[in-house]
């Protein structure tokens, strides 16, 4: 057996293992704080490129509270849209008469029938018109006037109504007449072509009511018979040498029921060798179409 010295020794070497793992593991924890503390130390001194340093920090800070950001304000609104201008003819109601029309010829009892000439007598329904010596028919020539009339006064506005279609028969001329009281217009302007006997014969020329039967059928229709007649002036169109700038009539059936401001026109005389190949060229009907369309801006203008 050995001493208890032996024994004692003998236990002390048997411990000597566990003693050197311990402190290899103290150790290693050791170097690994002081690892953890190196880079920590080195983050705070700004080794990192990203990370400012505290006197950065405080610069920014002082910078910041000299010159404060505004408030953020509410964010703007979009402007409201603005609302398109008014078209210079808004407002304004007109009636175009194109004369005569297309089945009147084969309708002789329709037209012939007699109606009120509005001053207490009868006067036939409608007449079939005036043609060139060609063959170019005035109720063709009316139509196609109007119809670009039409389209040129709704550009500027205005609403238009037409007595009659491209073709049919009639109207009979006192229901024309009345037209701008039935659809509560402005005024109206009954187109048409002259057929006088002389080739000589040229021009145009405005009509309305010589003794007015009311206060619309004086001063007003007047004035817009001026504004007519100079509007196709400026347009180069000639007088008529043949009758009176502005003829007074009463034997006017559509004019004599007009209860608006009121005039006939005779554009062009169908028989002269110039005006007749004129009429049919569509340029020139276009000018026609501008000039009346101009002198209803003009009359409109002055209320």
């Amino acid at each position: 057996m050995g001493t208890p010295d032996d024994t004692e020794g003998g236990a002390a070497r048997g411990h000597r293992p566990r003693r050197g793992i311990a402190a290899a593991v103290v150790a290693a924890v050791l170097v690994a704080a002081a690892g953890i503390w190196v880079g920590v130390t080195y983050l705070l001194q700004g080794g990192l490129p990203w990370a400012p340093s505290a006197d950065t920090v405080a610069e920014e800070v002082a910078a910041s509270s000299a010159n404060p950001r505004p408030a953020a304000g509410p964010t703007p609104s979009a402007p409201p849209p603005t609302s398109a201008p008014a078209l210079p003819l808004e407002g304004v109601r007109v009636v175009l008469d194109p004369g005569h029309n297309s089945d009147n010829a084969s309708n002789p009892r329709t037209i012939g029938a007699q109606v009120p000439d509005g001053r207490g007598g009868t006067k036939a329904c409608n007449t079939v018109g005036t043609s060139t010596f060609d063959g170019y028919p005035e109720h063709a020539f009316t139509w196609d006037v109007a119809d670009r009339t039409r389209a040129f006064l709704e550009d500027d506005g205005a609403e238009v109504f037409l007595t009659r279609g491209a073709s049919g028969v009639g109207p009979c001329v006192d229901a024309r007449g009345q037209a701008p009281g039935v659809y509560e217009a402005d005024l109206m302007i009954s187109i048409h072509g002259n057929g006088s006997e002389s080739q000589a014969a040229r021009g145009f020329f405005v009509m309305v009511v010589a003794t007015p039967l009311h206060e619309l059928q004086g001063e007003p229709s007047q004035m817009l018979a001026e504004d007519v007649a100079s509007s196709l002036e400026e347009a180069g169109f000639p007088v008529s040498n043949v009758s009176e700038r502005i003829g007074l009539r009463n034997d006017l059936a559509t004019l004599n029921h007009a209860t608006r401001p009121s005039v006939m026109v005779e554009l062009a005389e169908f028989r002269n060798p110039e005006e007749s190949q004129a009429v049919q060229d569509p340029e020139v009907r276009a000018r026609y179409a501008r000039a009346l369309a101009d002198a209803v801006a003009v009359w409109s203008a002055r209320d």
